[in-house]
């Protein structure tokens, strides 16, 4: 089976773009020159958590989709899934994760969860551990992720029609932010509302982060900082956690200088109705979820390990 994933990236890219190891690990600037393209991705296997591979890398261009990409995602019938991958992924492991979000959704057979999906992808080094010193990818990706918040909102903004005009045509859209993704979601808001920008409100009809690798206090960081401003671009914001996240426990918390991450516990202050109106936030916990064989990476990765915490998603976008 074969998957369509639209991308967006702000790597730098080599010759020939149609090789993913052409995607490199720098960072392109102007945001406006970002790369746009079509990825078709083979062989998902859910069972072996097997994410497939990248067949084929096409319809390149700078600064936007191409204008037959622009009308699949805008008027394709499908509900639209934008992700944005964590830590220690590389541009094919973010492609193919993206297509085997977008697979497991489908196969869920709940109504609307079969989505469109669009991958941002940020220049994360691929690694969990790598020389000279333990931190040194993870403190990488921090900076890389942190980075990329003007570039998110470059993309964001060239999405903005396509989602609006699928809006208006009956379509539901959602933004799914998985770990470390969520510290460059955090930069994009605050580059967009805290500097004056007023920014389109309601892009998305849920914003769903998982195993968040952000501060657990970014939404108490009002009006503007972090994620605080995040209502102002999602209807609602689903935040899924669990005590029994052992990356963030035990590796990024500790980088982190033992600051708590939102993946952990929830958000600060929860669940304070004034401060969180359960219109507008939904917070799971994900801990009592053992439906999935709970290595050390996998409890970062509950969000689509466990059948459980799958199908909560696919109801959301029911």
């Amino acid at each position: 089976m074969t998957t369509t994933v639209y991308f967006a990236t702000n790597r730098g890219v080599n010759n020939p773009r149609e090789a993913p190891s052409s995607y490199t690990l720098n960072m392109i600037s102007p945001a406006d020159e970002m790369s746009y393209g079509t990825a078709f991705v083979d062989s998902a296997d859910f069972p072996a958590d097997n994410v497939g591979v990248i067949r084929s890398l096409q319809d390149f261009r700078k600064g936007n989709f191409s204008d037959a990409a622009r009308r699949d995602i805008g008027s394709g019938g499908r509900n639209i899934l934008v992700f944005i991958h964590g830590f220690a992924n590389s541009f094919a492991d973010s492609i193919t994760r993206a297509g085997f979000n977008r697979e497991w959704l489908a196969k869920s057979g709940v109504a609307g969860a079969d989505t469109t999906v669009i991958a941002f992808c940020w220049p994360s080094r691929g690694h969990v551990i790598e020389p000279p010193f333990p931190s040194y990818a993870y403190r990488s990706d921090q900076n890389s992720a942190g980075r990329s918040g003007s570039h998110l909102v470059q993309f964001l903004t060239t999405l903005s029609p396509m989602l609006q005009f699928a809006r208006s045509e009956g379509l539901r859209t959602f933004l799914l932010a998985h770990s470390m993704g969520n510290w460059v979601l955090q930069a994009a808001m605050e580059a967009w509302f805290a500097h004056g920008g007023g920014g389109p409100i309601e892009l998305f009809d849920e914003a769903l982060l998982a195993a968040a690798d952000e501060e657990h206090t970014s939404f108490g960081r009002g009006p503007t900082g972090r994620l605080s401003s995040l209502s102002r671009l999602a209807r609602r914001i689903s935040i899924y956690h669990s005590t029994g996240d052992q990356v963030l426990d035990h590796l990024s918390e500790t980088i982190n200088l033992f600051v708590e991450r939102l993946g952990q516990r929830g958000p600060a202050g929860y669940p304070n109705a004034i401060r969180f109106p359960p219109a507008t936030y939904r917070v799971v916990d994900c801990s009592g979820f053992t439906d999935y064989q709970r290595t050390f990476q996998a409890t970062h990765q509950y969000y689509r390990r466990s059948e459980g915490v799958r199908a909560d998603i696919a109801r959301v976008m029911a």
